[in-house]
């Protein structure tokens, strides 16, 4: 039983079956597992342990939104924690792929899969580092945005990718710096990421785009949007499944896509 989306997406590239997972949540492109060949493991931070229970499973594995019942799913199975320490992204997303690696009896592949990881972040910190330019990494919800830096959940854009943060002082919190429009003119950043968390949880009565939201007239002023530098990041990958072997590979071609 997986709950953790990140390894859901690399035991799903390495080819491992899974028997259940939290359905309502899942990134699009793993719907797959939405289907009726698995079964419904409750919601990601309401787990259902009768379900689960009555999997049997031989193994589940949690993260950070799951941590606090660890001692109720340890008492159904072995459980083990895989969430990515984003003050140590790469050290933390090899080490959890070496160990599924390890468990599934997958090593030869999953090593391989990091190598070639390994030579696409090399290519694009080399690229940002070598361009001089800056960048800012904002989340929008619900109409209003916060602002991630070095040692952040999307952080790996700094720590890994190479891109130099427009401001280092952005405090690391879980939700977030929260930030004003007024704040990203000031930094006038060459470069603005964007992850529009309301694209994939659902809120009711909708909301704005983040496109909606984030090209304002205060934006519109900065260096990234006069030179087409705004890029928009799929939040499946960055704010439900980072950690992935798949949503890893993806999330580095985006920036090098957005760094061109």
């Amino acid at each position: 039983v997986v709950f953790d989306f990140g390894t859901l997406d690399t035991l799903d590239k390495l080819g491992v079956k899974v028997t259940g997972v939290p359905k309502a949540n899942v990134p699009k492109y793993l719907e797959k597992y939405k289907g009726d060949a698995y079964k419904n493991a409750g919601g990601l931070m309401e787990p259902d342990f009768e379900a689960i229970n009555a999997m049997d499973p031989d193994l589940i594995i949690i993260s950070g939104r799951q941590a606090s019942s660890y001692e109720e799913f340890s008492k159904i199975a072995p459980t083990i924690n895989l969430g990515v320490d984003t003050s140590k992204y790469m050290e933390s997303f090899k080490s959890n792929v070496t160990q599924l690696g390890e468990i599934f009896g997958k090593e030869a592949e999953a090593q391989a899969q990091l190598a070639q990881i390994d030579t696409s972040v090399q290519a694009v910190n080399a690229a940002a580092s070598s361009g001089g330019k800056n960048g800012l990494i904002i989340l929008t919800t619900g109409g209003k945005i916060s602002a991630y830096g070095p040692g952040s959940r999307f952080g790996i854009i700094h720590d890994v990718l190479g891109v130099k943060p427009v401001d280092d002082k952005i405090e690391v919190s879980t939700h977030g710096m929260s930030v004003s429009f007024e704040y990203i003119a000031e930094k006038n950043p060459d470069y603005l990421f964007v992850v529009d968390r309301d694209a994939v949880v659902q809120r009711e009565g909708g909301s704005a785009s983040a496109k909606d939201v984030v090209e304002n007239a205060l934006v519109k002023n900065t260096n990234a949007y006069k030179n087409g530098h705004v890029v928009y990041l799929d939040p499946g990958y960055w704010y439900l499944s980072g950690g992935g072997l798949q949503s890893v590979a993806e999330m580095v071609k985006e920036v090098e896509a957005g760094l061109k």
